[in-house]
């Protein structure tokens, strides 16, 4: 079960952000259909027998160290992920990253030298018309696109399947032959209902191994954001 209230970090703080605009895009899953992108000691985690695939675009701000100022142009960026639910041997439930699309090149190749992270290099994006959310982008290297609309709804009172889908308190990743846990924590999210104006994403789906679903997404829920910090990685 996922808390919507994160745990708490360690005093050691190495990392602080704020996460805005984002949409949730969600696709259920059989969990063996994906089990194979998960890093040594972790496995899929479920919610009532399925495991969920999502898709954030968002934006990134004021990125920067535990006290003082955020990094000035390199702290503030776009972002889409696409990402898939965990839990490891000790019962710590977090996300595994399949791609993480920004269009600032200095992040990707620090993300990807300093955590392992798959960040990828691209074009992007968000435009913003009252309370509907446009966000775009193309992957530099292989040209792969994404579309995505959303107009924000009424105010989402969150369930249990809502805290599974964003109550995260961490992020699992394989990197030097090990497996590491990467907690973070931010205040409960504020979600809105949301419905899609515009979703053009399977070849971003493919372009790291998932079969694009037959069907409309799931799930789709909307938040302004939270501000967020991390703590130091955690080795399983």
């Amino acid at each position: 079960m996922s808390w919507p209230v994160a745990p708490g970090l360690p005093r050691t703080r190495i990392l602080r952000q704020r996460w805005l605009d984002l949409t949730f895009v969600h696709w259920a899953f059989a969990p063996a259909d994906v089990a194979y992108f998960f890093p040594p000691g972790t496995r899929p985690d479920t919610f009532e027998g399925r495991t969920y695939v999502g898709l954030v675009p968002f934006r990134m701000i004021d990125t920067g160290l535990p006290h003082g100022p955020s990094v000035p142009y390199f702290g503030s960026f776009l972002e889409t992920n696409i990402r898939l639910y965990s839990v490891d041997e000790t019962g710590r439930r977090g996300v595994v990253f399949l791609s993480l699309d920004a269009n600032r090149l200095a992040v990707v190749a620090t993300a990807r030298t300093v955590f392992g992270l798959p960040y990828r290099w691209a074009r992007m994006c968000h435009e913003r018309h009252e309370s509907h959310h446009t966000y775009a982008s193309t992957v530099r290297q292989s040209g792969v696109q994404a579309l995505v609309g959303v107009e924000m709804g009424e105010r989402l009172q969150a369930g249990p399947l809502e805290d599974f889908l964003t109550a995260r308190w961490g992020l699992h990743v394989h990197r030097a032959g090990r497996t590491w846990y990467l907690p973070n924590e931010h205040p409960p999210w504020i979600l809105h209902a949301a419905s899609l104006t515009a979703l053009d994403v399977d070849g971003l789906l493919r372009s790291v191994g998932l079969v694009p679903p037959d069907r409309p997404p799931d799930h789709v829920a909307f938040s302004a954001g939270v501000p967020a910090e991390f703590g130091v990685p955690l080795r399983l």
